[in-house]
């Protein structure tokens, strides 16, 4: 009897570890994949990109994805940098290939929406600083072009100079559409907040815009 008992509590015991361990593992793997959805990880959507939203007009609330220029400008995500319904205003020219802009005043403190074309991209950047021009976002806005469904990685054009703003590239339909909205609703320029942290949101709660997914 009392070998029986023994035996008993051993299995008792055993089991109540048994179960400890799989409650650990259930923990582990679950902080491991806390922001997974259907395989992806949010980490994985961001990938050294960065994420800005608009919040009016009402038309573009959505959360869009920009590439950072690769070896040129300074970073979104630094200390001095951080936009909380700032103004993203199109230039006009649209290129930017000149510091000799229609609308100065309104890109002056702002982030400025620019075409690609014409002229490198850090001659772009290199204007828009210039003028005042807080950062440059750059997108391809020729439908027809190979390059307008694709991240373009904007790089040096091996001059000697740099620029201290920061510069990224927008998906062209975004661009488009953003550009494209704004006009239609006789807006100067868009409210947005820049970067904002996806780091905690799962993929499927991002607001991505309704004519694009990742």
């Amino acid at each position: 009897m009392f070998l029986s008992v023994k035996i008993s509590a051993r299995i008792v015991a055993l089991i109540a570890l048994v179960l400890l361990l799989s409650t650990i593992v259930i923990v582990h793997s679950g902080a491991n994949n806390l922001h997974m959805y259907d395989g992806i990880r949010t980490q994985d959507i961001i990938a050294g990109d960065v994420f800005f939203e608009i919040v009016d007009p009402p038309e573009l609330e959505y959360t869009y994805r920009i590439r950072p220029a690769k070896d040129f400008g300074t970073s979104f995500e630094s200390a001095s940098f951080g936009v909380k319904e700032g103004k993203l205003v199109p230039a006009i020219p649209s290129d930017a290939c000149e510091p000799d802009f229609v609308n100065e005043k309104d890109l002056k403190g702002n982030i400025v929406l620019v075409e690609r074309g014409e002229c490198s991209f850090l001659t772009k950047a290199i204007n828009v600083e210039q003028v005042g021009g807080r950062a440059v976002i750059i997108t391809e806005v020729d439908s027809g072009s190979d390059d307008y469904d694709y991240y373009i990685e904007m790089i040096h054009d091996k001059t000697d100079r740099d620029t201290n703003i920061p510069a990224a590239f927008l998906l062209g339909k975004n661009g488009l559409i953003i550009r494209k909205t704004l006009a239609k609703l006789h807006l100067r320029y868009a409210l947005i907040n820049l970067p904002v942290n996806l780091t905690f949101v799962a993929p499927h709660e991002i607001n991505q815009p309704p004519w694009l997914q990742w």
